[in-house]
């Protein structure tokens, strides 16, 4: 009996000692309940304007206590419309929220909330799972004042004829209504940022384009214009389009060539993982590689000063003579058989070799190191998305942000890159696509397409 009532009071000290722990956690965690930090909530990015159609993104969040409860509303002019509404579950009696973040994307239109253009407050208030305040939790509160714009903006053409070659330069003068988030010209699936800045007028805007080598008459162009708000506008604009047919050209690649060529490019290629033989290593470089440097030319081509810095035709290689075109349509054979197709986008220009080159315009140096199958290479910014690029150079003679003149010698010729023989491979872009240097060479054609029309807009503009 004495060893039952032993093991009674035992059983009851048990008890005890669990009641008291378990009193103790219920008690601490209670106390870590009352945490008193609020929850937070944060918008993607700046809101001062909404369109017609805009969608509003954030992310709420309560790392302690969990989420309780979201809610968003607009307000104007008294009248209050709830864009969210949501309360989240908790993990119990005393326990945090199950929800510790939670993502909004809500898809406004103006129209259907009967919403109408003008002031409106955006308010949002958040909720955690805190026992502070008798149960209600912790509370953040914020509100802002935004603009709602449901109107697109007006585009002015202001450049009344736009005649195009296949592969050619355009350029367009327009005015914006409002001053914009983007505008420029489309070009089928291409668009050509416009800046302003070139007249005194801040609502004019120019615009330099391209029509690609492989578009004609059936392209799409117009000007589009984004306001702050998100409403975008286009108008068309009278063109007439050149088509051209581009010479088919034949490479011929020999193995000597590949021995010669194939080294310089080993650092370029994964060599444990990649092709083996010289020919698998040739179709490499002249396909992936191809297209890696393309995409640092469109890199390097993405952002242009808004500044004109050219003036007059554009200089060709001193004593040059054309071995390749722009735009020919190269087929690659090894031992007679085709094994690759591609597109040149410049001329290839040879003189003696090493010969001096100079920087075709005024400008910026962009670009001046090595790049893959072009070699030692050379991009000069002219301005308002002009580029002109200098290839399979022996030297380079300039630094990237340095200024150059007109004809400044900016490096020498040699055959560095997927090049075969000593000679310069020069290029012009219009912001990201290659367009025909031969155009930019000529006085009648840059008079005609450019600083006449440049002249008209500005007597226009001033009328």
């Amino acid at each position: 009996m004495a060893n039952k009532s032993r093991i009674s009071k035992v059983g009851y000290v048990l008890v005890g000692v669990a009641v008291c722990a378990l009193a103790a956690a219920s008690i601490w965690l209670a106390v870590k309940r009352l945490e008193g930090e609020p929850p937070q909530f944060r918008w993607e990015g700046p809101i001062h304007v909404i369109g017609a159609s805009y969608t509003l993104r954030g992310l709420a969040s309560d790392q302690k206590s969990g989420l309780k409860k979201l809610w968003i509303a607009i307000i104007q002019q008294g009248k209050e419309v709830i864009l969210f509404d949501q309360t989240f579950p908790s993990k119990g009696f005393l326990m945090a929220g199950a929800v510790q973040e939670q993502p909004v994307s809500i898809d406004m239109k103006a129209q259907d909330l009967g919403l109408r253009d003008g002031e409106a407050l955006l308010r949002v208030a958040l909720w955690d799972y805190s026992l502070r305040g008798w149960w209600s939790g912790n509370r953040s509160y914020e509100e802002q004042k935004l603009i709602i714009d449901t109107k697109p903006p007006i585009i002015e053409m202001i450049t009344r004829h736009h005649n195009l070659n296949q592969g050619g330069t355009g350029l367009a003068v327009y005015r914006v209504s409002e001053p914009p988030a983007t505008s420029g010209i489309q070009v089928d699936e291409r668009f050509f940022p416009g800046s302003n800045g070139l007249f005194a007028d801040p609502s004019v805007f120019v615009g330099f384009f391209a029509l690609p080598d492989n578009k004609g008459t059936g392209a799409q162009l117009y000007v589009t214009a984004t306001d702050k708000a998100g409403n975008t506008s286009r108008t068309g604009f009278a063109h007439h389009i050149n088509t051209k047919t581009f010479r088919q050209d034949t490479v011929r690649i020999s193995d000597a060539f590949l021995e010669k060529k194939m080294p310089e490019f080993e650092s370029s290629l994964d060599v444990g993982h990649g092709p083996g033989s010289l020919l698998e290593k040739f179709l490499a470089v002249n396909r992936d590689l191809r297209q890696a440097n393309h995409k640092t030319i469109g890199d390097t081509c993405q952002d242009s000063d808004a500044k004109l810095h050219w003036t007059g035709p554009f200089l060709r290689l001193p004593g040059s003579a054309r071995r390749a075109g722009f735009a020919e349509r190269r087929t690659y054979q090894y031992h007679g058989r085709a094994i690759d197709h591609q597109v040149h986008l410049g001329i290839d220009l040879a003189s003696t070799a090493h010969s001096a080159v100079p920087a075709a315009n005024s400008g910026r140096v962009a670009f001046a190191q090595e790049l893959g199958i072009y070699g030692k290479t050379i991009i000069i910014d002219h301005g308002f998305g002009l580029f002109s690029l200098y290839g399979h150079l022996s030297r380079i003679r300039v630094t990237e942000h340095q200024m150059v003149s007109k004809g400044k010698i900016i490096g020498f010729t040699g055959s560095t890159g997927l090049a075969g023989g000593d000679h310069l491979h020069f290029s012009i872009l219009v912001h990201k696509t290659f367009v025909n240097p031969v155009e930019w060479w000529d006085p009648v054609w840059i008079k005609h397409h450019i600083t006449d029309k440049l002249a008209r807009a500005k007597g226009e503009i001033k009328g």
